[in-house]
């Protein structure tokens, strides 16, 4: 890792570049970030769905409308960022001043009624109404967080080769920000102290319990977020240009690598409902939504643990792996040839998770040679989503660069906003359709109360209920949907013209640019 600025030949382009401290700093703060994106990620739908039984097409529909409102509003933000100037440059403001209220929001999400306890139409709509408020404003302060943290990678350092570095790690952070996950096995492990000691029922030990460790993560998630804004330093000068709204929007959408990218990206969407089904699957496929059945007649149900974890393995080891691999082989096979790789044959292990679940009869667990089979699958499938995540990361930062060189505007914001766009879309359209699948099976509000009470009575497995229909419905809901956006992603990008040696020639370029601007100023 270079210090201040890298050493290079006499007659080199020398890159200003960021600090090992600014970059530690960096990666605690996205950390930080990460725990709460997953915190409500992979913990609000279950939450609202299994614990306070929102109806499935209510949560559906919020998340719907949450992610048109972010189409406005994510292209907002971002061109808020880019006209920002201040003596600690334009993005680092927001990092150092946002994460408390993202982090109090974030719990206001939780802090709701529990649906099936009313009976009134009023009561109904107020519920509702407080779950949509509450997750909208938790996207917007999101947002406002979300595009600086990233668009400032790109200011960050002059040089490819750390930047490329930097969202590589940053990616492995963010995957490691899964914890934020654990709210729903944490919830679970603290509903029968809380049973025990308050005198509560179940589900509303649950839901206290949810909370609880919905406030613990998120409040030490806030004080992670925070480092980012106290570390970085911005390095790339901005442009002196200043453009509305309007005219930003028009930049980025005229910006053909970019454009191709997004639609991609969109096209791509379905992917997230790997980390919004997943968790209820685990809780409820293994666990018959009851921590405690990891204990029968005081004995520690040990292949139970042993499946999960080598489907946990699976799922979170392919990610990181990925992740990590992927500058090296992007430097090897370029950018365009890997994401489009990723996207073709990333869509073939997504597709036999759906298989592999059918092969068993619907009964991983009868064999561990099926659930060896499953995580396999899900390892390549994870790995595959790891890399096309900081590829598409990197490759946004190029076609920043491409702006400042063909127009020379600047706009990381208004570009970064793109990718803040796409990860909460993909929430919204994994959980509109999970929600009519959902809804195709029963899996709904006064169902998934009582098929909760009669798990905790032990009266049957989750697996085995419904005629394995709400089994049926996560294995699909995780396979087939995703590996069709894959697919479909690789459409825009295979003319994708930016290759790796023309945004090298761009850079080089552009730094020779800056350094002569520098001298004349």
């Amino acid at each position: 890792m270079s210090k201040g600025k890298n050493q290079a030949p006499s007659g080199a382009i020398k890159h200003s570049t960021y600090t090992g401290k600014e970059l530690a700093g960096y990666l605690v703060g996205l950390a930080g970030q990460n725990i709460i994106y997953n915190v409500v990620a992979g913990g609000l739908q279950y939450y609202w769905q299994s614990i306070i039984f929102l109806p499935a097409m209510a949560i559906s529909i919020i998340f719907f409308i949450a992610r048109v409102w972010d189409a406005i509003n994510d292209p907002m933000m971002g061109s808020i960022v880019d006209h920002t100037r201040t003596k600690w440059g334009k993005c680092k403001p927001y990092l150092m001043f946002i994460p408390i209220p993202i982090g109090i929001i974030t719990i206001l999400t939780f802090c709701n009624k529990t649906y099936t306890d009313y009976t009134s139409t009023g009561a109904h709509v107020l519920i509702i109404a407080w779950a949509a408020i509450s997750y909208i404003l938790w996207g917007m302060s999101y947002t406002v967080g979300d595009i600086p943290l990233w668009g400032v990678t790109s200011l960050m350092t002059e040089d490819e080769n750390d930047r490329a570095k930097a969202l590589s790690l940053a990616r492995i952070v963010a995957n490691l920000g899964a914890i934020g996950m654990l709210i729903t096995f944490a919830g679970k492990a603290l509903s029968p102290m809380l049973q025990e000691k308050r005198g509560l029922d179940v589900l509303h030990a649950d839901k206290m319990s949810y909370i609880i460790i919905a406030i613990i993560l998120t409040v030490f998630a806030t004080v992670l977020f925070q480092f980012a804004g106290l570390s970085v330093k911005e390095r790339v000068q901005h442009s002196e240009k200043k453009y509305t709204m309007k005219e930003n929007f028009k930049i980025a959408l005229s910006n053909a690598p970019f454009r191709k990218l997004l639609i991609s990206g969109i096209l791509r969407s379905p992917i997230q409902l790997l980390s919004i089904v997943g968790l209820s699957l685990v809780m409820y496929y293994f666990f018959d939504n009851n921590l405690a059945n990891l204990i029968v007649d005081g004995k520690l149900q040990v292949i139970k643990i042993v499946q999960l974890l080598v489907m946990a393995i699976g799922l979170l080891g392919g990610m990181i792996i990925g992740t990590a691999a992927t500058p090296k082989m992007s430097a090897k096979f370029g950018k365009k040839q890997l994401y489009n790789f990723y996207s073709i044959i990333g869509a073939i292990p997504f597709a036999l998770i759906f298989v592999v679940y059918k092969l068993a009869g619907g009964n991983l667990m009868q064999s561990m040679f099926y659930v060896f089979l499953m995580a396999v699958m899900m390892f390549a499938a994870s790995w595959a989503m790891g890399s096309i995540n900081i590829l598409q990361s990197i490759m946004i930062a190029d076609c920043v660069d491409y702006e400042e060189y063909k127009n020379g505007v600047r706009t990381d914001g208004v570009f970064f906003s793109g990718q803040s766009f796409i990860t909460k879309l993909s929430m919204g359209v994994s959980s509109l359709i999970s929600g009519f699948v959902y809804s195709a099976v029963s899996y709904t509000d006064k169902h998934i109360e009582e098929l909760n009470l009669a798990l905790t009575e032990g009266k049957y497995h989750f697996f085995e209920a419904n005629d394995g229909k709400y089994a049926m419905a996560m294995f699909l809901l995780i396979s087939i949907p995703p590996a069709i956006g894959m697919l479909l992603s690789a459409i825009p990008t295979l003319k994708y013209s930016l290759t790796d040696e023309e945004h090298t020639r761009i850079l080089n370029e552009l730094i020779a640019r800056r350094a002569s601007k520098k001298n004349e100023d």
